[in-house]
């Protein structure tokens, strides 16, 4: 098992930055792949940005490119989202989430279903 933990939301005026963190902790070994997602009020779960564990290869959303940042440290176990030129289109539930080593057959790391673990969220809200 991985537990996640996602930390960094809080409230921005548009055109400012935060930068998200998840630590990971348990069998972080085992980890193939970390992304982040995002859910607006009565939208539906949305991938953001995703990095593999071992190779990085960050990829993104076409609405976040360009103005956020995935990275991580292995050393911590731990992934970043650095957001910066936020808008108020950015404001949502931010959730950290893992594919286990099993999952690396699975090719497409933009859907959450195949995602093995995840953390509880962290609210960004951008005001205008």
């Amino acid at each position: 098992q991985v537990q996640l933990v996602e930390s960094g939301g809080g409230l921005v005026q548009a055109g400012g930055s935060l930068r998200l963190s998840c630590a990971a902790s348990g069998r972080t070994f085992s980890m193939y792949a970390m992304g982040w997602f995002r859910q607006a009020p009565g939208k539906d779960r949305e991938f953001v940005s995703r990095i593999m564990w071992s190779g990085g290869n960050p990829y993104y959303a076409d609405s976040v490119k360009g103005r956020f940042t995935i990275s991580r440290n292995n050393a911590k176990n731990t992934v970043y989202l650095q957001m910066n030129s936020l808008k108020p289109e950015d404001t949502a539930v931010y959730y950290c989430a893992a594919v286990g080593f099993r999952g690396a057959s699975r090719g497409d790391y933009s859907q959450p279903g195949n995602y093995d673990y995840w953390g509880q969220g962290t609210q960004v809200t951008v005001s205008s």
